[in-house]
Formats: C-alpha cells, sequence, structure tokens
C-alpha cells in the first residue's frame, strides 16, 4: 500500500499542464529543427542571394544543434517554472552546450572551403591549392578550439592562468629542443610568403631537378624526371638558388652548327639566308630576338649560329617544335648543298683504312 500511495502522490503533484506545454516546446524544436533550420536558410538565401549556399552547409549542423538545445533549455525552464530550472548545474550544461555549438560554427566557417577564403583567393590571386590556405584554416581552427576550450573552463571556474604558464615554460623547452623543426618551419613561412614556386612547377637546385608535388612547412617534395621523389628540408630549399623553369615566358634555344671548310660561298649565303628567313617565319618561334648568322671559321669548319626562343616552355611541345626546326634545316642545307662537317679525327681513320685496304690488294 506505501508503494501504490507514493505512487498517487508522485502523479499528483506532476504539473500536468505545463508537462504538456513543455513536451510541445521540446517536440517543436527537437523533431521539426531540421525543417525550420532549413526554411530559415531558405529565406536568408533569398534576401542575401546565392552566398548562402555555402554558408547553409556550413551552420547548418550547429543550427539544429543549437535548437535542439533551446527545445531542452525551454522545456526544463516551463516545466520547472517556479525555479527549479535555475540549478546551477543544468545553468553551467546549457551555457556550456552554448559556447561548444557557438565554437563549431566558427570552427566551420574556418575551414579552408568556406567563402571567407574563397573571397580571399580571388582578391588575393592565390590558388586554393596554394599552401598559405590550408595554413591559415588551421591556425584559425587551433585558436578556436583553444579559445572554445578556454571559456568552457572558465565557465566552470578553473583558472586558465597556471595553464597558461605552464604552455610558456613548455613552448620554451621545445623550442631548445627542436630549432631544426622550427627552422624549417620559418622557411616553410618564407616560402609561402615570397612564393619561388607553387605545387605542379618545374624547378632545378643544385640538389635535385624535377616537378613540385608537394608542399608543407617542413619539408618539400619534388618528383624527378626518374619519377624518384626526393624530400628537401625546407631551411635547404629556402637557401638554395632555384631556378623555376615554370615561369618562363618562353624557352631559349642556342646552338652552333658546323658545316664543311671547303662549301662553295655562294651556297654557304644562299643557305644562311633561307635558314634566317625560316626561323623568321616560323609560328613557334617569338620574333622579338632571334639570330641565324655565319659566327666563325676554323680549320676544320665553318659554325653558323642559331639563337632563338620558342613561346611554348612546356618541354614535350618544345620538343616537337625543335625537332620540326632540325628536319627543315637538315633540309635546306641538302637542297643548297652545303654539308655538315666531318669530324678531324673520323676523316684520319677512314684515309688510314682505306690505305691500309689498299696496301693489301697491291
Amino acid at each position: 500500500m506505501d508503494f501504490f500511495s507514493g505512487i498517487t502522490e508522485f502523479i499528483g503533484e506532476i504539473k500536468w499542464i505545463r508537462l504538456a506545454i513543455s513536451l510541445l516546446f521540446l517536440f517543436v524544436f527537437t523533431i521539426f529543427n531540421k525543417w525550420t533550420s532549413t526554411k530559415l536558410f531558405h529565406l536568408l538565401k533569398r534576401i542575401f542571394s546565392q552566398k548562402w549556399d555555402s554558408i547553409y552547409q556550413l551552420l547548418h549542423g550547429p543550427a539544429r544543434a543549437l535548437m535542439t538545445l533551446v527545445g531542452i533549455s525551454g522545456a526544463v525552464r516551463i516545466y520547472f517554472a517556479d525555479g527549479g530550472a535555475s540549478w546551477p548545474l543544468f545553468q553551467g550544461l546549457v551555457r556550456t552546450g552554448f559556447i561548444i555549438i557557438i565554437g563549431w560554427a566558427f570552427y566551420n566557417l574556418s575551414g579552408r572551403s568556406s567563402r571567407f577564403f574563397a573571397g580571399m583567393t580571388s582578391k588575393l590571386g592565390v590558388e586554393e591549392s596554394d599552401m598559405i590556405i590550408p595554413f591559415l584554416s588551421k591556425v584559425l581552427r587551433f585558436m578556436v578550439i583553444a579559445l572554445t576550450i578556454t571559456i568552457i573552463m572558465g565557465e566552470w571556474g578553473y583558472s586558465v592562468n597556471g595553464l597558461v604558464a605552464g604552455l610558456g615554460l613548455g613552448s620554451l623547452a621545445v623550442a631548445l629542443a627542436a630549432q631544426d623543426t622550427l627552422s624549417n618551419l620559418i622557411a616553410g613561412i618564407i616560402i609561402v610568403t615570397e612564393k619561388p614556386f607553387s605545387k605542379g612547377d618545374w624547378i632545378r637546385t643544385d640538389a635535385v631537378e624535377g616537378m613540385v608535388e608537394d608542399i608543407s612547412f617542413r619539408s618539400s617534395k619534388i618528383r624527378t624526371f626518374a619519377d624518384s621523389i626526393v624530400i628537401i628540408p625546407n631551411n635547404i630549399l629556402a637557401k638554395a638558388a632555384i631556378t623555376n623553369w615554370s615561369r618562363m615566358g618562353k624557352r631559349r634555344v642556342t646552338f652552333d652548327l658546323g658545316v664543311a671548310i671547303d662549301t662553295d660561298r655562294v651556297q654557304l649565303e644562299n643557305a644562311v639566308n633561307r635558314l634566317r628567313e625560316y626561323i623568321e617565319n616560323h609560328e613557334g618561334i617569338d620574333h622579338d630576338l632571334y639570330m641565324v648568322r655565319l659566327k666563325e671559321m676554323t680549320k676544320d669548319q665553318i659554325t653558323i649560329l642559331f639563337y632563338f626562343f620558342t613561346y611554348t616552355t612546356i618541354w614535350v611541345e618544345h620538343m616537337k617544335v625543335l625537332e620540326s626546326i632540325n628536319f627543315e634545316i637538315l633540309r635546306i642545307l641538302e637542297e643548297e648543298g652545303v654539308k655538315l662537317a666531318v669530324p678531324a679525327q673520323r676523316l684520319f681513320l677512314e684515309n688510314h683504312a682505306i690505305f691500309e685496304k689498299e696496301g693489301a690488294d697491291a
């Protein structure tokens, strides 16, 4: 009898009207929070144009969590309207949840794909894949997490002064123990700010030549033309002389072509003029600076200088242009009756072989 009387007394103490209102409030803010948040963002999209699409994707989760928190807090406050909802533990939990949700929202907004960084890439003229955008995103997210934890600790009465002091001493010890890592980090920042190269660039240093595959704040990965990966610490790379072939506006070609020393003057002059005219009219060659000139004469050959630039800087396309030019040079020399110079050592060996053969026949 005491058990049933206790249940009856408990049921009699329930405030049914408040319970119904609080459950209805909780039901609206938890069950329909997805629908209400979607409608709210669609309304903001109509007012503030298409830019709210990305913001909606980033803030959709925190908004639903906030509405759920409001529903739980409101339901408890409605039912315990006589003062029960003023418990310090309950109020602390609600404020902590609110701080976490706000931190979650700022964490999403500080992502590299957020509209903030999208606007920065367009204003500063940097690529989305550039190293500075992920770095800034990581720094902002770390600051958001650290600030959120600090506020929550202060909310529950914990002092953060001792923690900050301990972190200061710890950072000094880490700095002394990891000087190389810090130097690589500083060098990485220098590479980010000065931007001597980017991902995908073809660079050459004293140590390696190849394509930049990845850049981090400790090291950079270079894929060589032998298809191997070379990892170079940033402090070494920042001190090295770097040639960035990918940033050439045009690609230079220069070589000497030797023709036979006994070439007829008229034939040689016609050949040089035709070669100069061909280079001048070639569509793949920059016409601001080019030279096809009779350079010098030695006892073994007459040298023709070729000096010009191709428009394309891509190595494969550059080699195609150069191949077509070389074939045309050979054709013009053949038509004009101009022969290439024969090395004197080879000529001596051939004559020596002929002399020995004639002696054997005799």
